[in-house]
């Protein structure tokens, strides 16, 4: 059967676009100072690359300090890998916290951050290689094109037009929508008459098996990247779901018949 290539393309940004762990790991860091009363000090030179490689576990804000209060603990990788939801609500449990609080101090700090500083939050996010060239191709080529992030839509495009993409029509939609990725895929669905032909990408493989899921999305391509934000287990079981295809960086910043 011929492959139909996308007339719509859904692009999810951190971990897709743009690598944004040098932030999370220095957000991280300074909420895990706040909350634990540390003194705000260079963060142990040993604790970043673990952090970088834990960050698939994470998936809401709340979590970050929380990945560094284990490590610091004495807590493996290999532990938090395989069952960190278990270690996340023993600690919450055992040192009585609140997610709600750990949430609040997160957000609270970067947006502190962001007000006082927004040119070095801004350099602490990098681009993977060859992306945003071939984002530009894409979006000259006119096709419907949308980033589906969960980071807010104003510092997607203030990134962006740092890196001079010319934006285009390139539609942006971030955390200000308040809706589940599924949601916006089924909008795009149904948004015209004749029904598209929908390209996903997005680094986490939770969020593609939510997709998975729903029955009026079974037309959706998905692809999991396999340079963003997910683990070589992930990578593996992702490999033997005849619903999702495993993406290289290398495939793409090609042309769409590299990617299938």
């Amino acid at each position: 059967m011929a492959v139909r290539y996308p007339t719509v393309l859904a692009l999810d940004f951190d971990g897709v676009i743009c690598d944004g762990l040098k932030e999370y790991f220095q957000t991280a860091w300074n909420a895990y100072c706040k909350v634990w009363q540390q003194e705000l000090t260079v963060p142990p030179t040993e604790l970043a690359e673990p952090f970088y490689r834990l960050r698939p576990v994470v998936e809401t804000g709340w979590e970050m300090p929380l990945v560094i209060r284990a490590l610091l603990r004495g807590e493996s990788e290999a532990n938090i890998l395989q069952g960190w939801s278990a270690i996340a609500q023993s600690l919450i449990a055992e040192e009585q916290l609140d997610p709600k609080m750990l949430a609040a101090t997160v957000d609270g700090i970067r947006d502190r951050w962001i007000a006082t500083d927004l040119d070095s939050w801004l350099a602490e996010h990098r681009f993977y290689p060859g992306v945003i060239e071939r984002l530009q191709t894409i979006l000259d080529s006119g096709l419907q094109t949308l980033i589906v992030s969960t980071k807010e839509g104003r510092f997607i495009q203030q990134l962006l037009e740092q890196q001079g993409v010319r934006l285009g029509d390139l539609t942006i939609l971030g955390k200000e929508i308040k809706q589940p990725k599924a949601q916006t895929l089924r909008e795009l669905a149904t948004a015209s008459s004749e029904p598209p032909v929908i390209w996903f990408v997005e680094d986490r493989f939770k969020t593609l098996l939510g997709v998975q899921k729903q029955p009026d999305l079974a037309d959706v391509s998905l692809f999991l990247a396999d340079w963003g934000y997910n683990t070589v287990g992930e990578r593996a079981v992702a490999e033997q779901n005849e619903g999702i295809r495993l993406i290289s960086l290398a495939q793409f910043t090609q042309d769409f018949s590299a990617w299938v």
